[in-house]
């Protein structure tokens, strides 16, 4: 089985983030990129943990969230991994819902004030 190694442009192609972006998930220990000499190489193990970041990104968790929940992995295994992603999940899902209620409220809000301002010209 051939090794996946992307370079640092290409990492940034294929999950749509900017230059900055993938510095900063390092910087921040989110991956560890193969470095030789100044290029970086992203192999698979950085290439799904990357998928898992912006998947959790586009579901609304904080890095420092995602963070914690990659190193349980590499501290405690697979199930203690799962766990804790499950009451993320649960906290996220509430945090979501919570969003769309207060969404919901100002769209009603805002169609409420454009009709009335529209029936007021006539």
């Amino acid at each position: 089985m051939t090794d996946t190694r992307l370079t640092f442009k290409e990492m940034c192609a294929k999950f749509d983030v900017t230059p900055r972006t993938l510095r900063y998930y390092e910087y921040i220990e989110l991956l560890a990129p193969e470095k030789e000499g100044r290029s970086r190489f992203y192999g698979s193990r950085e290439i799904a943990r990357m998928t898992l970041i912006m998947r959790g990104r586009r579901w609304g968790f904080a890095l420092e969230d995602i963070r914690q929940w990659l190193l349980i992995y590499e501290d405690e295994g697979t199930e203690a991994q799962m766990q804790s992603w499950v009451a993320l999940a649960t906290g996220q899902l509430e945090e979501l819902r919570e969003q769309r209620k207060q969404l919901d409220i100002a769209i009603e809000e805002l169609e409420k004030q454009r009709d009335e301002v529209a029936a007021s010209l006539g």
